[in-house]
This record gives structure tokens, C-alpha cells and sequence, in this order.
């Protein structure tokens, strides 16, 4: 599943193709993906002009100037295609600009969602309501991670992929970023010590970086807007690397699962 920094990408990509352009066509080729299509999404956007896109967690923003915004999810297997030659069976939601160009969204698998609600509502939108800062904003630091994990016996990992202590974490930098903190994913996140949440959230920061400046990770049919495949998984530190040298130490990496995930980590570095 796309995870923050494949859509992070994806909102970079889609950015000099949206943003200050106006919508002339919204066609939506089917009547919803994993759940309906709002029923005025194609009135309340065609001829709209787009002021801007963002991301919350792993959901892409897309406001418009009529004080509406698009939030679209890739689900397991979304992405966005730029001035695609053809359109093909699976590209669902096709934008055409002023500028004459144009934008699918291709989903063959139809677990992603496009939805609209206003752009002063979107806290209420219910998928963010109960969410946590996001990670490569200001507000989170190992303050905030100390705070958010006070008292709590449940293993870091776990935490980490809580959308309500952080936003947009998912399993494979969750997994990067405690190996480069040096700490057990199944450590009690309630008795970590405040230096190291330090360091975690540091390390957060910095993986989920480096994954934005290589454009992502190649996961099943994850690829940019622009066609290219992200090429994070080369540099992963631990996730699928069971057997491999750890980076640090070169003690062979582990895989156990832990609630139908699979985590990958070093018996030594990590503590």
C-alpha cells in the first residue's frame, strides 16, 4: 500500500499540473471506488481553479477556489497517470485542465477513494478527526512522542502505527526508523527513555525524507504520476531485508510478525 511518502510524492508531481490551473472536465467512469462518489463531485469541481495541494497522513488535498477540497486515497494499488496516451479500463477519474492537460486515476484493484467535503471542515472529515500530528511537521518531537506514550505497555511499533499518536506511519519506515534509533520494536513505548524518543523521532523524520527525495518505494504497482518507479526500496535499512547485514553492526536482520505484519529488525543494534 502507497504509504506518506509515495503520496507525498504524488502531491509533488501532481503540483505544476494543478495548482493556479482551472478544471474543464471531471469524467468519473464509474459511480464510486471503494465507496461512492459524492453525487455533485463533478458539479461542485468542473471549472473550479485549483489553489492548492497538500497531504493529511497517507490522503492527498486538492483545494479548490470555490472553498471545496478533493481528498484522495491510493489504497493498495492507486496512482495518478499525467497525460496518459490512452485511458484505459482502470483509469477511473479523468481531470482535464485549461491547459489542455490531463490527469487519471488509475486503481484496478478499486480500494482508493475520492471524495469532497469543505475545505473549513476538513478536521471534521471523519478519517481525521482522531488523528495524530503529522510526522514531518513541528509538532512532532520526542515532546510530543514522550507525552503520547506515557504510561503505555504496548510495543513502540505498534505506537508508531497508531494514527492517533502519529499521522501516515506505516510498517516499512516505521521498521527503517526504530533501527536507526536503535530501538526494539517491542520495547513497552511507556518505558522509553526521553532521550531516545528524541532520537526516534529524528530518525522518523530523516527516513521518511530520504524515502520523499527518491520518490517512494516500488510496491506492487505503486509508480509516480510521472511513470517512474520510487526507488526507496534500495536503500531500506531493514524492511525486507531478512538474513542481510545490518547496516550498522552487520548482525544478520530478523523477521517475526506481529498482528499479521511483518517486522524486520536487528537482535543487536536495537534495544
Amino acid at each position: 500500500m502507497p504509504e506518506l511518502p509515495e503520496v507525498e510524492t504524488t502531491v509533488r508531481g501532481l503540483r505544476p499540473i494543478l495548482e493556479g490551473h482551472r478544471i474543464e472536465s471531471l469524467d468519473l467512469r464509474r459511480a464510486d471506488l471503494r465507496w461512492p462518489f459524492p453525487p455533485d463531485l463533478r458539479q461542485r469541481v468542473t471549472g473550479a481553479v485549483v489553489t492548492g495541494l497538500g497531504r493529511r497522513a497517507k490522503y492527498g488535498l486538492i483545494d479548490t477556489d470555490r472553498g471545496d477540497t478533493m481528498i484522495f486515497h491510493l489504497g493498495m494499488s492507486g496512482h495518478w497517470r499525467i497525460d496518459p496516451a490512452e485511458i484505459g479500463k482502470h483509469d477511473h477519474v479523468v481531470i482535464e485542465t485549461d491547459q489542455g492537460r490531463r490527469l487519471a486515476l488509475n486503481d484496478h484493484r478499486r480500494f482508493g477513494s475520492l471524495d469532497l467535503v469543505r475545505t473549513d471542515a476538513l478536521a471534521a472529515y471523519p478519517p481525521f478527526v482522531k488523528m495524530g500530528p503529522e510526522p514531518l511537521g513541528g509538532d512532532f518531537d520526542g515532546a510530543a512522542l514522550a507525552k503520547a506514550l506515557d504510561g503505555r505497555a504496548a510495543p513502540i511499533k505498534a505506537l508508531l502505527l497508531d494514527q492517533r499518536i502519529v499521522a501516515g506511519l506505516g510498517n516499512i519506515y516505521v521498521c527503517d526508523a526504530l533501527n536507526l534509533a536503535q530501538i526494539a520494536p517491542g520495547r513497552a513505548g511507556g518505558q522509553i527513555a526521553r532521550a531516545r524518543l528524541d532520537r526516534l523521532a529524528v530518525a522518523v523524520k530523516d527516513v521518511l525524507g530520504a524515502a520523499i527525495a527518491a520518490g517512494g518505494s516500488t510496491l506492487r504497482d505503486y509508480v509516480q504520476p510521472d511513470g517512474e518507479l520510487g526507488y526507496f526500496s534500495k536503500e531500506w535499512r531493514v524492511y525486507g531485508r531478512e538474513g542481510l547485514p545490518c547496516p550498522r553492526c552487520a548482525t544478520a536482520i530478523r523477521r517475526r510478525v506481529d498482528s499479521g505484519r511483518s517486522t524486520f529488525f536487528c537482535p543487536k543494534c536495537q534495544r
